[in-house]
């Protein structure tokens, strides 16, 4: 295990009813951008709970965040805040709404030419709107860390970036709002969360035991509750059990001084820039054609969260390590999600179009920057 530095500021309240305590955590002379997509948070009720909280503060709404934030959205949302003077923000949703508030919080203050320079060019973020988060679909984790996404179609570009100062000051996980989401955003919300753990465990060991563990039991737990809701899907402890596990699948517990791949991501950002694909399913179409690319490499992991988690006992651990990604597989198509690129009726220029954005947009990838454009073409034609 490296040497590392552990640092997460956010506080985190979770349980149903705890909206309420924004009225406690928002300064009282906070003027707010309450920042949401579309229907879904006037239908949860989140969106009327968190007015309700906020008293007599000001605030103006901002509707419209779209599943993958785009770039151009965001600067109107810049535009009305700075219009109406705001000094803090509010996101209700999931990760893109969270990940679109953490740019605009950025962008506001930003003294540059061009906030994208924010994103392309990863430019220092010195300083940023406060923000804070109500949590309506469990996936990303971005309520609790400090990096964000953004897309801007117009250039077929999905990047990250990250910064201290964009950290939400606190978050809000009500389980019950996530009571009211589609069958389709629940499945794509444990996919994610599962992936974000992976990214971080199957790489190669790192005498990391505690980690491991982590890991594996939050492996185990989205699992076992992300079959269950997809058959019960009013079940709100099931759904607490995911909304926890999602907040702690990337808030730099599983990653602390181990190596890390992330090549799933940005290889799956590249079909989703390229076709809009949800984020969700470029996932659980990439990530089996990756270990299986990489599986001399990832064997020993993988060996060890098929013993672990999936309880296989293969004669080696070669064999060990390739049923765990078919257990994989197969539990990625139990939840209903794509494992092929045909599964999303995308062209068979698939494959190469993917590689030479990735090639230009990101250049190499996974644990040891191993992974190049060619490797990216070979990964998604397996």
């Amino acid at each position: 295990m490296n040497n590392f530095i552990f640092y997460n500021p956010v506080k985190m309240l979770f349980g149903v009813g705890m909206t309420s305590k924004l009225s406690e955590l928002i300064p009282s002379n906070a003027r707010v951008l309450i920042l949401y997509g579309g229907g879904s948070a006037k239908i949860n009720g989140s969106l009327e709970q968190a007015k309700s909280a906020l008293g007599k503060r000001k605030y103006v709404e901002f509707s419209g965040i779209e599943p993958n934030p785009e770039y151009e959205t965001c600067l109107k949302a810049v535009d009305k805040l700075k219009k109406h003077k705001l000094n803090f923000i509010l996101a209700i949703g999931g990760g893109s709404v969270i990940d679109a508030a953490k740019f605009i919080s950025a962008a506001a203050k930003y003294k540059g030419k061009s906030p994208w320079n924010i994103v392309a060019k990863q430019a220092p973020i010195k300083e940023a709107i406060p923000i804070a988060t109500i949590v309506t679909l469990p996936a990303t984790c971005s309520e609790m860390n400090m990096w964000a996404v953004i897309s801007r179609r117009k250039l077929n570009t999905k990047l990250g970036f990250y910064s201290e100062a964009i950290a939400p000051k606190f978050s809000v996980l009500d389980p019950s709002f996530t009571l009211t989401l589609p069958a389709k955003q629940t499945r794509n919300g444990v996919i994610d969360a599962i992936i974000h753990v992976l990214e971080q465990y199957l790489t190669r060991p790192a005498d990391a035991p505690f980690q491991d563990r982590y890991s594996e039991g939050l492996i185990m737990t989205l699992i076992e509750n992300g079959l269950k809701v997809m058959r019960d899907e009013k079940n709100i402890k099931y759904r607490a059990n995911i909304m926890l596990c999602a907040a702690m699948a990337h808030n730099g517990v599983p990653g602390m001084g181990v190596p890390q791949d992330w090549s799933s991501h940005v290889i799956g950002h590249q079909l989703t820039a390229l076709y809009g694909i949800d984020h969700g399913e470029s996932l659980s179409i990439v990530m089996p054609k990756l270990l299986s690319y990489k599986f001399d490499k990832k064997q020993e992991k993988l060996c060890q969260l098929g013993n672990r988690v999936f309880g296989i006992g293969g004669k080696s651990k070669r064999e060990t390590a390739k049923k765990t990604i078919i257990k994989l597989k197969e539990f990625f198509k139990k939840m209903g999600a794509p494992v092929e690129l045909k599964d999303c009726k995308l062209p068979d220029s698939a494959p190469r179009d993917a590689a030479l954005l990735f090639d230009k947009i990101i250049g190499s990838a996974g644990e040891d920057n191993d992974i190049h454009m060619e490797d990216v073409e070979k990964i998604l034609k397996i």
